[in-house]
Formats: structure tokens, C-alpha cells, sequence
């Protein structure tokens, strides 16, 4: 057995040489009688700076004004030990966060002899735990303010257990009404009696995930379409904590995926309708012209002997296949148009002469239809168009005039303004409503009913876009006290155009 003297030697020795904890001891005023490396190296006083001090050096200003150095060392006494955890103070002045153990030391007789206090220091240990913390704080923030999935835990039994505000958004309730309630809430009603949502967590847990989509249900009962993802969370144990949820709102997406399909399939039935309008239209224009150079053969080579009814009716079927003629004509333009093959041959060409032509060749059907024509043409406005294309254009506004103001009066002009050509055709028709002056424009559109006016609605929109083809503008006006102003813009010289169509 050691000599006590010897045995408390390695003790001291064994003390001494602890660097990690700061150990020492106070007499019963609580001023440091002994200091060993640890408590040097932690707190950077040597022994003969601070033996014989007050512990009151190692503690704020803040915490010596309170009295907490005494308070601790009164804690001590009347329990025996005391922990504390908080700032000390180092000889530089700087700041370190202490785990402070003292214990209270009496004698055989069970008086106080002094106090022993282990001091270590946890600054980095805090730093580390506060990092952590506001990891965690900053991750929960972030997944507060997420607004467009809803983001939330379930425990395993499937009941929420956390709620961010994309969630809230998303299904509509707040975390007080749906926290500790069951996911099967946002189901509809016949999944959730299925057995649906407690299949999904058995297939998060043995798959590692879980992810569908399909109709979910709001608080309101309005339904959305929805992307769920779930995956189950694990302890480092093995244990199942609970599951991740995330569900992302695609109703918007879902409905315009479905409307590009819509689009997609309209455009189709229009690509394979002007495929058959420019097949059928080449199909019977040939069959057609041979009908025609017949019955004019016919009408015009009988001579005196062809009887006079059945002259008539040649003439009236002559007319009629004249008609559909234009018709496929007309059909044709449109599927060139369609296709991108409408094509100007473009030269020097006098609108008011082109416009008194076309007149003139109306001039029987005009009589007919007891329009009063009047026309105001300046001389030689001159411009380099096409001009098979643009007489189309005057026929198709003159033709309609004719036929929407039957028995009323109808003006033409052509102005030169600098650069441009100005064309107008008016009538004293019904007119166009305002609201619908630009829809008349398109393909099969008509501003009056079928049944008081022929036509398929072709001719507004196969003038429009030869104009456009030229670089040029139509519109239409209303004119006072009824009746319509079609107005056409051409530059004289050639200038660059969209595509027509």
C-alpha cells in the first residue's frame, strides 16, 4: 500500500495534467487555492496571476453585478454540488460558454472546508449545436415558404403531423384544422373507402417511395389534379418515423396539355379539310371547263335553229356552271393560301383602270340587282402589283356591295396618298356590327345569315389575304345612316409581307 503522502502526489501530478477541463479549488470566499493546465490553458491565467483571486474574475459584469458567482457557491453549500452552463470570461477579455460543476468540500466534522469546480469549455460544442439549430430553423423556413407544393409530414399511421403554407394554399386548410387529421381527407370520397391511402404508405415502405397522379380533393370539395410523392423516413435504428409528403397542384398544366391536344386535332381536321377542298377543286375543274366550252359551244353554234326555251335553258346552265366555277376557283385560292402557295406575279398595273374594267364587266349584273354604280377614280394611280390578284380583290368587294345592297347606291374610288394607293368600295347595305369586323375576315365567317344571302363566306378572307400578300391593309368602315366602307391600303411599290394565311 502507498504512503498517503505518495498517493496524494499522483493525484495532484494526476490533476495537474489534465489540459481538456479547467480543475481547481476556492476556499470557502471562493478564491482559487490551487490551478492546474487545464484551467490555464481555458481561462489563460498562470498560476501566480490568479491564486488568491476571486472566481469573480472568470464571470461577465453583467453576471457579477447580478451576484450569480455567489449565488452559485450558496447553491453549493446547501446542496452539496451545483452545475451551471453559461458565458465566462478569459484573462484577454474574451468570451467562452463553460459547463461549471462546483461542489462543496467539508471536513470530517462536516465543515466547510472550501470548494472544488471543474470548468470545460463548450464553445465549440455550442457553436456546433447553434450551426445546427439554425440549419434546421433555416430548412424550416424554407419549407414554410415554399407556396407551390405542399410540403408536410405524416406519422405512420398516416395522420399530419406538420403543415407548410404551400399545403395550406394548395388544399385550403390552416395547420390548426388539419394537423392530427388523416391524409385520406384529400381523397376522394371512393378512394379513401378503398383502402387507397393505407396502400400507398405500404408502398412507400417497401419500395422506398410512392408517387402517382391523380384527383385530390380540396377543403372547399373541389377537386385538382395532383402529382403525390411520398417516401417513408427512417431512425438511424431502422425505425419508421413517419413519411415526407409532397403533393404539387397540375391542374392548370393538365388542362393545357388538353387543350394542345384540342388545338392539335383542330388543326389537323383543318390541314386534312383544305387538303380535300384543293383535291376536290382540282377534281372538278376539269370536268367542269369541258361542261362549259360545250354548252357554249352548243348555244353559240345552233345558230337560228336552236328553239328559243331550250336556248334559254343552255344559257341559264352556262351561267350557273360559270358560278361554280368561280366557286372552285375561289376553293383553290383559299387551299393555295392554306399551304403557303399563293404566289404574285407582280407588275406595272393601273388600279383605276383596273377598277373601271371590273365595273364594267359587272355592269349588266349591277342593272340587274338596280344598284346605282358611281365611281371616282383619279387618273393613273399607277402601282406594281399583280394584277389578276388585285381585280380579284375589287370583284369580291364590288360582287358583295352588288349582292348585300341590292337596289341602293354604290361608290368606288381610287386615290393616290405619297406612297400608297387608296381603294374604297362603299354601300348603303345593312352594314357591319363593330364587334364583328374583323371576324368576317376569316374563312366560312359571314356578317348576315345564309338564309337571306349566298355564299360561303370565302371572299372577305381570300381579299384580305392577297392584300396582305402585297404589303397592304383592308378594313371595313360603317358609313351613316346605314351600310358599309371597305378600304384598301396598297403600297406602290413592292414591299416585303408575312405569309399570307
Amino acid at each position: 500500500m502507498q504512503p498517503p503522502r505518495q498517493s496524494e502526489e499522483r493525484y495532484r501530478l494526476a490533476i495537474q495534467s489534465v489540459k481538456d477541463y479547467a480543475i481547481f479549488l476556492l476556499d470557502t470566499e471562493g478564491r482559487v487555492q490551487t490551478w492546474n493546465s487545464g484551467a490555464e490553458a481555458i481561462k489563460g491565467y498562470s498560476p501566480g496571476e490568479i491564486i488568491g483571486h476571486s472566481i469573480t474574475r472568470f464571470y461577465t459584469p453583467e453576471d457579477v453585478a447580478d451576484g450569480r458567482p455567489q449565488r452559485l457557491l450558496g447553491l453549493a453549500v446547501r446542496d452539496g454540488r451545483v452545475e451551471d452552463e453559461g458565458w465566462r470570461v478569459r484573462k484577454d477579455g474574451s468570451r467562452f460558454w463553460a459547463d461549471v460543476v462546483i461542489t462543496a468540500l467539508r471536513d470530517e466534522s462536516g465543515k466547510l472546508c472550501g470548494f472544488s469546480k471543474v470548468t470545460r469549455d463548450l464553445t465549440a460544442q455550442r457553436a456546433a449545436a447553434e450551426a445546427l439549430r439554425q440549419s434546421e430553423l433555416r430548412f424550416r423556413l424554407l419549407i414554410q415558404s415554399v407556396k407551390d407544393h405542399a410540403i408536410f409530414m405524416l406519422d405512420p399511421t398516416g395522420h399530419v403531423a406538420t403543415w407548410n403554407t404551400g399545403a395550406e394554399r394548395i388544399n385550403g386548410y390552416t395547420p390548426e384544422e388539419i394537423i392530427g387529421q388523416h391524409f385520406s381527407r384529400f381523397y376522394v370520397p371512393e378512394e379513401a373507402a378503398s383502402g387507397k391511402c393505407e396502400r400507398e404508405l405500404e408502398t412507400a415502405v417497401t419500395e422506398g417511395k410512392f408517387e402517382e397522379e391523380g384527383w385530390r380533393v380540396r377543403k372547399d370539395g373541389s377537386r385538382f389534379w395532383a402529382n403525390v410523392v411520398i417516401q417513408p423516413m427512417w431512425d438511424t435504428d431502422g425505425k419508421l418515423l413517419g413519411f415526407a409528403k409532397v403533393t404539387r397542384d397540375l391542374t392548370e398544366r393538365r388542362n393545357a396539355e388538353a387543350e394542345r391536344l384540342r388545338l392539335a386535332q383542330a388543326q389537323e381536321a383543318i390541314r386534312l379539310r383544305d387538303e380535300f377542298l384543293s383535291i376536290a377543286s382540282h377534281e372538278l375543274k376539269t370536268p367542269l371547263s369541258a361542261i362549259q366550252l360545250q354548252l357554249q359551244s352548243l348555244l353559240h353554234g345552233g345558230g337560228e335553229g336552236l328553239e328559243s326555251r331550250l336556248r334559254q335553258k343552255v344559257g341559264r346552265a352556262l351561267r350557273s356552271g360559270g358560278r361554280l366555277a368561280e366557286l372552285v376557283e375561289t376553293l383553290l385560292d383559299v387551299s393555295r393560301i392554306a399551304t403557303g402557295r399563293l404566289v404574285l406575279s407582280p407588275r406595272p398595273f393601273d388600279l383605276s383602270r383596273g377598277v373601271e374594267e371590273v365595273v364594267e364587266r359587272f355592269r349588266e349584273h349591277a342593272e340587274l340587282q338596280g344598284c346605282d354604280v358611281h365611281l371616282q377614280l383619279e387618273e393613273s394611280v399607277i402601282g406594281e402589283w399583280d394584277p389578276l390578284r388585285v381585280e380579284q380583290v375589287v370583284t369580291n368587294l364590288f360582287s358583295n356591295a352588288l349582292k348585300y345592297a341590292a337596289g341602293s347606291r354604290v361608290d368606288l374610288a381610287v386615290r393616290a396618298e405619297g406612297d400608297k394607293a387608296i381603294l374604297t368600295v362603299s354601300d348603303q347595305g345593312p352594314g357591319v356590327p363593330e364587334t364583328e369586323r374583323e371576324r368576317i375576315f376569316g374563312r366560312f365567317e359571314r356578317a348576315v345569315s345564309m338564309r337571306h344571302f349566298g355564299g360561303m363566306g370565302l371572299g372577305l378572307y381570300v381579299a384580305r389575304q392577297i392584300v396582305e400578300a402585297h404589303g397592304g391593309t383592308i378594313a371595313i368602315e360603317g358609313v351613316e345612316p346605314h351600310g358599309a366602307r371597305f378600304v384598301v391600303t396598297l403600297p406602290r411599290a413592292p414591299k416585303p409581307a408575312a405569309a399570307p394565311g
